[in-house]
C-alpha cells in the first residue's frame, strides 16, 4: 500500500496521505498553512517534486494516481 497518492491536475497537484505514516509525514514536513481540499493537500506544481522526493527519501511509498 502506498503512503501518499499524488494526482496531477495541471498547475495544482493533489497529495493524499493514505497510511498513518503518510499522515504523520505531512504533519511533520509540510507547512501548517497547507491547503486542504477533500482529504488531500493542494500543492502548486513548482513544489510537488521536492515534496515527493523528500517523502521517498524518508522511506515512504508514493504513487501517482
Amino acid at each position: 500500500m502506498s503512503d501518499l497518492h499524488v494526482a496531477n491536475y495541471g498547475t495544482v497537484f493533489q497529495l493524499t496521505p493514505i497510511t498513518e505514516a503518510g499522515k504523520n509525514w505531512v504533519v511533520d514536513h509540510l507547512p501548517e498553512d497547507r491547503i486542504w481540499g477533500h482529504h488531500a493537500i493542494l500543492v502548486e506544481h513548482r513544489y510537488i517534486a521536492d515534496i515527493v522526493d523528500g517523502a521517498i527519501a524518508d522511506g515512504l511509498d508514493v504513487e501517482n494516481v
